[in-house]
C-alpha cells in the first residue's frame, strides 16, 4: 500500500514556490490574510529593505521574493509552459471561507469547477483554493 499523498516515501517533495513581487510587503500581507498565516521570516537585502517574506504552509515554503524586474504577463488562457497556478487544499468549509476572505482582500472568483475556485492575487498571479480530494 502505498503512502497518503504527500508522506514522507524517500521521494523528493516540494521544498519551496517562490513568488516575485512587485511590493513585497502588500503581497505578503495579501498571502498572510488570505491564508491565515503568520510570517515564518523576513530578510532584508544589504541597504537595509525588505527583500523577502516567507510562510511555512504545512511544511512547503512560500517565498515572497522582490522582483528586479516587471514582467506584465497575460491572463491564462489555458495550460502554458512554466508554473502557471498556485492552487490551495481545503475542505468545502475551507474553499468558502477562503472565498469570503479574498473577496474582502480585492480578490474576486475568476472561475470555479465543481471542487475549485480561481482567482488572482494582487500582482495578476492566477491562485486557485480545491476541494478536490487526490485519492477519491
Amino acid at each position: 500500500m502505498s503512502p497518503p499523498l504527500g508522506a514522507k516515501s524517500g521521494a523528493p517533495s516540494l521544498h519551496h514556490v517562490a513568488v516575485g513581487a512587485r511590493d513585497v510587503a502588500a503581497l505578503a500581507e495579501f498571502y498572510g490574510r488570505l491564508l491565515q498565516q503568520e510570517e515564518r521570516r523576513r530578510h532584508l537585502d544589504e541597504a537595509g529593505a525588505l527583500r523577502s517574506v516567507w510562510f511555512d504552509l504545512s511544511g512547503v515554503l512560500l517565498m515572497i521574493e522582490r522582483a528586479e524586474a516587471t514582467l506584465s504577463r497575460p491572463a491564462v488562457q489555458g495550460v502554458g509552459l512554466g508554473a502557471f497556478l498556485l492552487a490551495f487544499r481545503a475542505d468545502a468549509a475551507g474553499r468558502r471561507a477562503f472565498e469570503v476572505r479574498a473577496a474582502a482582500l480585492g480578490a474576486e472568483v475568476e472561475s470555479r469547477s465543481a471542487y475549485t475556485s480561481y482567482l488572482r492575487d494582487p500582482d495578476g498571479n492566477r491562485i486557485a483554493v480545491s476541494e478536490y480530494e487526490v485519492d477519491a
